[in-house]
């Protein structure tokens, strides 16, 4: 009698073990979620950096100053008051203007 209920028993054991480690939401699946955390972990805290520093951008802008003007001679081509605009051509493909 001793004997089967021990039989039963590692039989149960194995049963579960198996499920544990092969089916779906097993061991495997602990661990490919695990996985995909790190993963998504790293992309939160490369976004959020991101964010940041375009949030300093954009105070930056708003307080004006230097990052607005350099902003609208880079991005815009404006100049300012009693300056000269000078182009510059390196590879001697100089376009006459109209």
């Amino acid at each position: 009698m001793l004997r089967l209920l021990l039989l039963v028993l590692a039989v149960l054991l194995l049963l579960l073990q198996v499920r544990l480690w092969v089916s779906p939401g097993g061991m495997r699946e602990v661990e490919r979620l695990r996985e995909a955390i790190a993963i998504q972990a790293e992309d939160n805290r490369r976004r959020q950096e991101r964010n940041e520093r375009l949030a300093a951008e954009v105070e930056d802008l708003r307080s004006g100053g230097p990052a607005l003007e350099e902003r609208a001679r880079e991005e815009l081509g404006l100049v300012g008051e009693d300056e000269v605009f000078f182009q510059v051509f390196e590879d001697g493909s100089a376009e006459t203007p109209p």
